[in-house]
Order: C-alpha cells, then sequence, then structure tokens
C-alpha cells in the first residue's frame, strides 16, 4: 500500500511568499542572564529598528517629492482660464521646437562630424577647389587620349617599319638571285659559245638585258623602300619626343590631382561637389538647430518663471511634461501614476513604522519582562540612537 499512499498523499501546504514579510520574534532557546545572548538579541531588535528608519527617511523623501509634484498638478490645474492659456502658449512653443530638434537628432542621413568640420575649415575655397579638381580631371582625360592615339600612331609606324625593312631585306635576296642567275647564263653562254662554236648573241644580249631590267627594278624599289623607311623612322622619333612632352604633362597632373584630392580629402570632384551639397544642406540645419536649441532656453525659462509665479513647487519638472499641460488626457495619466506612487511609497513607509514599532515594543517587553536588566537595555537603546 505503499505505493497507494504516495500517490494518494496529502501534499504539505507550500509556503506563501507573503509571510515572508512578517517579521517573528521568538525568544526560545534565548537565556537573557547570559549577557552575550541578550545583547546580542537587543542588538538585533535594534539593528531592524535602525534598517526601518533609514529606509523611512529615504522613503519620506521620495514620497514627499511626488506629493509635491502632486500638489502642482493641482495648481496648474486651478489656474484660471486667461493665465492657463498663457501657459499653454509657451508650453506649445516648447513642445513644437522639441519635436523639431528631435527630427533632426533621428534624422539618418545626417552629415558626420569627420566630414562636417573639414569642409567647414576650407569653406571659402571648396567651389574654387572643385572647379580646380573638375579642370584637372578633364585635362588628364585629354592627355589620355592623345597618349592612346600617339602610342596607337607609333605602333603603326613601327608595323611599317618592320614591313619596310622585310621589303628591303627581300628586295636584297632578289637582287643576290637575279645577280647570280645572269652570271650562270653568261657563264653557260660563253661555254655553248666557245665549246660548241654556236651562236649565243642573242641570248647573251636576252639575258643580259633581262637581268638588268631585273636588277634595276629590284634597286628601285628597295631605294623606294630606303627612303619611305627614313620618313617613318624620322616620324617615329617625332611621335615619342611628342610623347615624351604629353608624359611630362601626364605626370605633373597626376601629381596635381593626387595634391588636390588630398588638400580637399576626395577621390573626385563629383564626390566632393556631393559633399559640398551636403554640407550646405546640413550648415542650413545645423544653424536652424541652434536657432531652435537658444528659442528652447528662451522658452524653458519663460515656462518655469511663470509656473513659479503660479505657486507651482517644482515648476522645472514640467519643462519635460508640456505633453501634459497641452492634453488633459496626459495630465490624467500623469496624476493616476502619481497616485498610484504615493500610495505604494505610504504602504512601505506604514510597512517600515510598523516593523520598527514592532522591534521597539519587543526591546520594551524585555525590559519589562527582565527589570534587573532594565537599566542596561536602556543605555544600549541610547548608544545605537547616538
Amino acid at each position: 500500500m505503499a505505493w497507494w499512499n504516495r500517490l494518494f498523499k496529502k501534499k504539505e501546504p507550500i509556503q506563501q511568499e507573503e509571510d515572508w514579510e512578517q517579521l517573528v520574534y521568538t525568544r526560545n532557546g534565548v537565556n537573557f542572564d547570559e549577557e552575550d545572548q541578550r545583547k546580542r538579541y537587543i542588538v538585533n531588535c535594534l539593528e531592524q529598528i535602525a534598517e526601518a528608519s533609514k529606509e523611512i527617511d529615504l522613503l519620506t523623501g521620495e514620497y514627499t517629492l511626488v506629493t509635491s509634484y502632486l500638489t502642482d498638478t493641482d495648481e496648474i490645474e486651478a489656474l484660471p482660464a486667461e493665465q492657463r492659456e498663457e501657459v499653454n502658449r509657451v508650453a506649445g512653443k516648447l513642445a513644437g521646437l522639441e519635436q523639431e530638434r528631435s527630427r533632426y537628432r533621428e534624422k539618418k542621413n545626417r552629415m558626420r562630424d569627420a566630414d562636417f568640420y573639414p569642409i567647414r575649415k576650407r569653406e571659402n575655397e571648396i567651389e574654387e577647389g572643385i572647379q580646380k579638381i573638375r579642370d584637372g580631371e578633364k585635362y588628364g582625360n585629354l592627355i589620355r587620349q592623345d597618349l592612346h592615339r600617339l602610342d596607337g600612331e607609333r605602333h603603326a609606324y613601327e608595323y611599317r617599319r618592320n614591313e619596310l625593312e622585310n621589303l628591303m631585306n627581300n628586295q636584297r635576296g632578289m637582287a643576290v638571285i637575279f645577280l647570280t642567275a645572269l652570271i650562270v647564263c653568261v657563264i653557260m653562254l660563253v661555254i655553248l659559245q666557245y665549246a660548241f662554236e654556236m651562236d649565243v648573241y642573242v641570248g647573251l644580249f636576252l639575258a643580259v638585258g633581262a637581268g638588268a631590267v631585273a636588277i634595276s627594278y629590284v634597286c628601285i624599289r628597295y631605294m623606294d623602300a630606303g627612303r619611305e623607311l627614313q620618313r617613318v623612322e624620322k616620324t617615329i622619333n617625332k611621335i615619342i619626343q611628342l610623347q615624351n612632352k604629353v608624359k611630362i604633362r601626364y605626370v605633373n597632373n597626376c601629381q596635381l590631382m593626387e595634391y588636390l584630392y588630398l588638400k580637399y580629402n576626395t577621390d573626385s570632384a563629383a564626390k566632393l561637389e556631393k559633399q559640398w551639397k551636403m554640407y550646405q544642406d546640413e550648415k542650413e540645419e545645423r544653424k536652424q538647430f541652434a536657432e531652435a536649441e537658444a528659442k528652447i532656453e528662451y522658452y524653458q525659462k519663460q515656462l518655469v518663471q511663470q509656473l513659479a509665479g503660479y505657486r507651482v513647487q517644482m515648476p522645472e519638472r514640467w519643462i519635460s511634461q508640456t505633453a501634459a499641460l497641452l492634453d488633459k488626457r496626459e495630465m490624467v495619466e500623469i496624476r493616476h501614476e502619481l497616485i498610484q506612487r504615493r500610495q505604494v511609497l505610504r504602504k512601505q513607509m506604514d510597512y517600515n513604522q510598523e516593523v520598527a514599532e514592532s522591534a521597539r515594543n519587543e526591546v520594551k517587553d524585555i525590559a519589562a519582562t527582565y527589570p534587573k536588566y532594565a537599566q542596561e537595555i536602556l543605555a544600549m537603546v541610547e548608544r545605537y540612537d547616538r
């Protein structure tokens, strides 16, 4: 049956958390005739009184603060219509300026200070710098175009030079071939004439004529190619000299652009111009923000002065509560919250007062129960109070 009992056994009631708030005084096991035990028990009670008194002092300050704030709501709600209208006017101005300030602070695409202040330092020369960089970039593009064009022309003339050199080599080879063939033909014809007594004058004439024509043609082409090669080489030299001049301009322009980019902390005229436009917008917004800040400070002082003149004890706190001044529903919510806070504080103060009173009664009861130690207990209480 053990399992049956475990299954249907009544569970022990769990101690409720409410019991934790209740103090229990028990003298069981305490020998008040023994000095150490007696003093330890009395000191424990006195420490409870001190702890409760400390809490009461702290709570009293907060309770007074909440009460004064709640009283201020009553004073504001009781203002005559004309005075309340003036308060609402100032509060409305302040609320509008606060919204404007919040919109600026919450703006996502605000310009960073790291970008804003460097441009601010060179504000008077940024537009000139943009123009210089733009002109430099345009000039650099033209120089690169010239270099590409000159490179193309030089490569074309170098290709033509190679063609002419190959042509001249071929013409020299052909001249050698024609000359060799002519010599061979002449030798063969001479052999035929003297060895075989053949009439080779016509053949000799034709061979010499053909050889002369062929060699002349080859020589003419060779000389024409030579003259064109000289012109091509002169043109290549001119192109190289022109390239050198353009390269000097290119290097100088690159170094100038590097300096301008470094000076204005950018890498292109378009980016600097975009930052300049952002800076102008940001400058205007910051100016408006600064003006709003000054107006906020003015209206805050004005609101505090007005409320202070209407017996409001803590007018500074209403600077951040302009919505409650303008909307009765907000004021009702604030009053409801303050009342709840004061009730919680009152409950906590009452609890600590009860704790302190219970501890005092316990000390008094011990002194009455053990009259022979009453003077000693009274002396301990006086020392603890000091």
